[in-house]
């Protein structure tokens, strides 16, 4: 019987193996949801490369699982870009492998308990530096970050307060490498128990010392998702589906009324008859309209996804264009380059053009709004600076309505609890078709989702709060701490390959030759 390690001398099986490794995490994010399976779900990942004969193969051990993990995080684009989602995924892969290489080069065999104890730091540090870079926009953002999965866990939401998704992350890794450690190396159990409390000292001491949000009252507001409106003259036909479902809004006492991304289809300045509409609306239910445009723009060139917002009076001048685009479903990179993207998929004919700066707009009721549009929400420095410019509610406007029947709804509106946590600022997540869904200030969910098959209104009341988080105040702390550990290990590295070079035995003098070719004796 041919034993595992007969079976992974093969490198194609054991790069196949490798890459079901590290899709493992996509189970505890949406649609799974198994967010306990986190805690443990980089360990067959972790056995697998610190096993490796060699460092090269545990480098590619490290890509292997890294195209696992974001090919399955990003398999629901697969009928929209089709083969290159398998590009994609290897190239962002690549990020993994100096993982896979720390792995071996601390876990290795049976190491001491002073390696044991660095590995606890340095791969955690390790993993931060590859969704740092992964986090890039042209790269394709943030979406599926390891903290992420959290999103339901109260103390998970206390410690995203204090070091964002990011310090979720960190420990999440950090009680994968002690589990593994336990389950590989069972004589090693003292670091690897040490790492497990200190990392729940740390979510209890984020739990019982880091601030709460201070609620300061209640905004009443509502969500329009009109549903899937397919067919021709669909824009026309949503909007007016969305009028009938606002207009239902009357006497709520409304502060304000939120429509998703690409609610409006046409540029308003040329349909000065689609905003006396929604101004009409806007008057008949009390409250302001945030609606979202997605069409040329007339005052222009070029194609623009804007949040508008629209008062009784018609437009009121408060506008945010979309900042960061999604690579290929909104512009390709390197167009002259990678344009033959849009004969294998639906990349964008079209690149759309980039705002220039995030706005707080002025709502009334005293409500200041923070807008983002799509997958800015997976962006934790956007919703960030929000905050710091005085927004009260974050207000996400999305549509997922190409991936229908996937996991990408779901995993979406999951966001928006981190983001809530993150800034101690409740999230308004509105879309065309779902999923819905509004969090308070502590990233908990406030009132029903409203799911992909939904064609309605809800209104939510949704808690405002005051007051700074830590994440909010010192930012991106986990990070720089990450890069920190990463750069003194280069320097400890470095210096430890000077002194083997210094320390090696010189090659022997080869002897002097007489002219007969003899080797010369001494004293002749």
């Amino acid at each position: 019987m041919e034993t595992l390690e007969g079976w992974l001398a093969s490198p194609w099986r054991r790069s196949a193996l490798a890459a079901a490794a590290g899709a493992l995490p996509v189970l505890a994010f949406p649609a799974p949801a198994l967010w306990w399976c986190a805690y443990g779900v980089l360990v067959p990942w972790i056995l697998l490369a610190r096993t490796a004969p060699t460092a090269r193969r545990a480098a590619l051990d490290g890509w292997s699982g890294g195209f696992g993990f974001m090919l399955a995080m990003h398999h629901w684009l697969l009928p929209s870009l089709h083969v290159f989602t398998l590009v994609l995924a290897g190239l962002l892969g690549v990020l993994w492998a100096p993982w896979g290489w720390l792995v071996r080069r601390f876990l290795a065999g049976v190491p001491a308990r002073g390696r044991i104890a660095a590995a606890l730091v340095v791969l955690p540090s390790a993993w931060l530096a590859a969704e740092l870079v992964r986090s890039w926009q042209a790269l394709g953002g943030p979406w599926g970050m390891l903290g992420a999965s959290q999103w339901q866990v109260a103390p998970a939401l206390r410690l995203a307060s204090v070091g964002g998704v990011w310090l979720v992350s960190f420990l999440l890794v950090t009680v994968n490498v002690a589990v593994a450690v336990l389950v590989a190396v069972r004589a090693a159990r003292v670091p690897a128990v040490a790492g497990l409390v200190a990392t729940a000292a740390a979510t209890s001491a984020a739990w019982v010392w880091s601030p709460r949000p201070h609620e300061t009252g209640l905004a009443r507001i509502a969500v329009v998702q009109p549903g899937i409106v397919d067919g021709t003259d669909s824009g026309n036909r949503r909007f007016d589906r969305e009028e009938q479902l606002t207009r239902r809004l009357v006497g709520q006492d409304l502060d304000l009324i939120v429509w998703g991304e690409s609610s409006v289809g046409f540029d308003l300045g040329e349909r000065p008859d689609l905003a006396r509409r929604i101004a009409a609306l806007s008057r008949e239910t009390g409250a302001d309209i945030l609606v979202n445009v997605d069409a040329r723009r007339s005052d222009r060139p070029g194609i623009y996804k804007s949040s508008v917002l629209v008062g009784p009076d018609g437009l009121t001048g408060d506008r945010y264009d979309k900042m960061r685009l999604i690579p290929f479903g909104e512009y390709v990179p390197a167009r002259s380059l990678l344009g033959w993207a849009t004969a294998v998929g639906k990349a964008a004919g079209e690149d759309r053009r980039r705002g220039t700066g995030q706005v707080v707009m002025d709502a009334g009721h005293g409500l200041g709004l923070g807008p983002l549009v799509c997958f800015e929400t997976a962006f934790p420095d956007m919703s960030r600076r929000l905050a710091q410019a005085g927004a009260d509610v974050l207000v996400g406007q999305s549509s997922t309505s190409t991936f229908q029947g996937s996991w990408a709804p779901r995993q979406h509106a999951s966001l928006a609890a981190l983001r809530a946590a993150e800034t101690g600022r409740p999230m308004v997540h509105a879309t065309l078709t779902g999923v819905s869904a509004v969090f308070g200030p502590d990233g908990q969910r406030v009132g029903p989702w409203l799911g992909t098959r939904a064609s309605t209104a809800e209104v939510y009341d949704v808690p405002v709060a005051d007051g700074v988080t830590p994440y909010v105040r010192f930012g991106d702390w986990p990070v720089h701490v990450a890069l920190l550990v990463l750069a003194v290990l280069s320097l400890t590295e470095g210096a430890r390959a000077v002194r083997l070079r210094r320390s090696a035995p010189g090659p022997h003098p080869r002897p002097a030759r007489t002219v007969r070719g003899s080797p010369a004796r001494p004293g002749r």
